[in-house]
Formats: C-alpha cells, sequence, structure tokens
C-alpha cells in the first residue's frame, strides 16, 4: 500500500473508531510523542546522533508558604523580543535562526512588550503566531493582581533561551535566573515554554527554583518532554506547540488557562502533580500527526528541510560565537 493509500485508510479508520456510538474518541487522539517525533525527525534528515533528554529520578517539591493573593509572583518565557532587523518573526513566519537570544533577558512587568516565538520549533501549521497573550501572558497576569487574585507581579519578568547545552543551561543560564528572581524577591514563578527544548530547559528551570524554595508551575504543550525531566507542578493543554497559555484570540480560554495553574499551584499535593486542562483545540484530532512527522513529508522535502536546518545551525553557530566566553 502506497503512502497516500496508508493515510487514507488511517482517516477512513478514524472515522470508523470515532463513529462507535460508545462516546469514545480514535485511539490516535492522545498527547503527541514529542520526543519520539523529534528523534524521528533528526533521523530522516540524516542526523545520526539523536538528542537525548534531561531525566531525573528525583523531583524537588516545595508547597507555598502564603495564600496566591499575597504573593510576589515571576513570570518566566523563553519568547524572544521583536527584532526588526532580523527578519520575519510576525504571524507565519519560518523558523528564524537570526531572531535566537542565548543570554537570559528581563524586561518590566509595568509595561506591554512585543514578545515573538519565530526563533523556536512550534507548531507552524495549525496555530497562527497572531496572538502573543497565548504564549506571554503578561498583560492577564496584570489583571489577576487587580482582581486581587495575585499578590503582585515581580518588577521583571524574565527570557530563558533555549540553549541545547543541557549542561550551559543548568551552570549558566538557571543560576542567573534564580538570582534574579531572588532580587525581585518572588515567592512563586510561573513558566510559559513553547517548543520542545523549551519545555525541556523551563522544566529544568522549574526544578532549579523548588530546590531553593520558590514554588513553580508550568503552562506548556509537551507532556511527555516535561514529565520525563521530572518538575513538581505541570499544567498541560493539549494544545499545538506554542499555545502554553491558552487558545489564540480567544480570552475565555486563557483566562481559564492561567487560572487552573494558578490553581495547580496552590493545591499540588506531591512533585510530579500532572493535571490536564478540559480545553480541547478541535473537533479533528489528526493535527497531532503532522510535527515534525517523516512520514507526511515527501523525499525532496526532506532534503529541503534538512538544507534549511543547515543554515540554522550555521547561522546559530555564529551568533552563540559573538557572545561573552562566559556565555
Amino acid at each position: 500500500m502506497n503512502s497516500t493509500a496508508t493515510k487514507l485508510a488511517s482517516v477512513e479508520e478514524a472515522n470508523a473508531e470515532s463513529s462507535d456510538g460508545l462516546g469514545m474518541v480514535h485511539s490516535g487522539d492522545v498527547p503527541v510523542p514529542y520526543m519520539q517525533r523529534t528523534r524521528d525527525w533528526y533521523l530522516a534528515l540524516g542526523y545520526n546522533n539523536p538528542y537525548r533528554y534531561s531525566h531525573y529520578a528525583q523531583v524537588p517539591f516545595t508547597a507555598l508558604k502564603k495564600p496566591l493573593s499575597e504573593c510576589t509572583v515571576a513570570l518566566l518565557t523563553t519568547a524572544a523580543p521583536y527584532q526588526p532587523d532580523k527578519g520575519p518573526q510576525g504571524p507565519g513566519a519560518p523558523y528564524n535562526a537570526v531572531a535566537k537570544f542565548y543570554e537570559p533577558f528581563t524586561g518590566d512587568t509595568n509595561v506591554d512588550h512585543d514578545l515573538r516565538i519565530s526563533h523556536v520549533g512550534i507548531d507552524r501549521k495549525h496555530t497562527s503566531m497572531e496572538d502573543g497573550n497565548a504564549w506571554f501572558p503578561l498583560p492577564l497576569m496584570r489583571q489577576f493582581v487587580e482582581q486581587g487574585r495575585i499578590g503582585r507581579l515581580t518588577k521583571h519578568f524574565h527570557g530563558v533561551p533555549t540553549n541545547r547545552s543541557q549542561r550551559h543551561t543548568l551552570d549558566v543560564d538557571i543560576p542567573l535566573i534564580i538570582e534574579r528572581c531572588k532580587a525581585d524577591g518572588a515567592d512563586v514563578a510561573v513558566l510559559v515554554p513553547n517548543c520542545p527544548i523549551c519545555h525541556q530547559t523551563m522544566s529544568l528551570t522549574a526544578r532549579a527554583l523548588e530546590a531553593v524554595g520558590i514554588p513553580t508551575v508550568i503552562m506548556g504543550c509537551a507532556k511527555d518532554i516535561v514529565e520525563y525531566v521530572g518538575v513538581p507542578r505541570f499544567l498541560f493543554s493539549d494544545f499545538p506547540l506554542g499555545n502554553g497559555a491558552g487558545k489564540p484570540h480567544d480570552a475565555q480560554s486563557q483566562r481559564d488557562t492561567l487560572e487552573l495553574a494558578l490553581r495547580v499551584l496552590e493545591t499540588a499535593p506531591a512533585a510530579r502533580t500532572t493535571v490536564q486542562s478540559p480545553q480541547v483545540w478541535s473537533d479533528n484530532w489528526e493535527w497531532k500527526l503532522d510535527y515534525s512527522n517523516p512520514e507526511r513529508v515527501s523525499p525532496e522535502e526532506i532534503a529541503r528541510l534538512k538544507a534549511e536546518n543547515d543554515k540554522a545551525k550555521d547561522t546559530a553557530k555564529a551568533l552563540r560565537e559573538k557572545l561573552p566566553a562566559s556565555a
């Protein structure tokens, strides 16, 4: 059976299972296996050294010491400030390695910021990158302060770079993030990752913050990666990557997502607490089959994407070489 026939058979099978009369969904309607997908994808591109994700048996856990209405909350993001001179970064932009950042940055939580996600591997087919509130909930968090749901925000939010080097993340980036959160008087932290490596980075950051006494919750979409690393608290939204803070252009979805994350922060009984949001992205679950799936891409497209990826790697290497030696 050729690939087209296989896909058609899969769709027919999906329709059959979805109409079983018992109200069950298709067996393929499960969280996307991002670790396996990224391994298969890079092998298909010709890279024979699949990435090894961090994995821990023990997970630190710090209980809240006071109500959230009295807490100072830090927001951590992997989104990048818009840089007009760095090429396409807006809605529908292709992956843009030029727009990456490799050092932690801070921003004033009292004002709005234009943070974008073109520099990371999010789901470009099934989400638009049009609404920054879907990945950077700062404006909504300010509303929660006004309403008394949380006490206050730290003076700064913190941008966490998505370095593929776990050693660099652990030894260089995370200690700086911890130092800055402490300097801002953070009682708790909300972390919102975007791409697969972002989810690992934020998981490592959450672990480190908990170890120094700052409770955390991650709002993300890559369930397998976060749980594999091992974190204290995780709100999982079964949405395409890039929508950890709720559906784009859907204020109620975003409000419900943040509220549920805060409830997880307040009520988690122990480490490795995962709560899945009840929200559903689409009536059609098949969007989950597309992300980094070599079975859905032609050999010609694979070759083109490999060339693009090689160029992006060269760009990233050049950017890192410009950083100070300590970075």
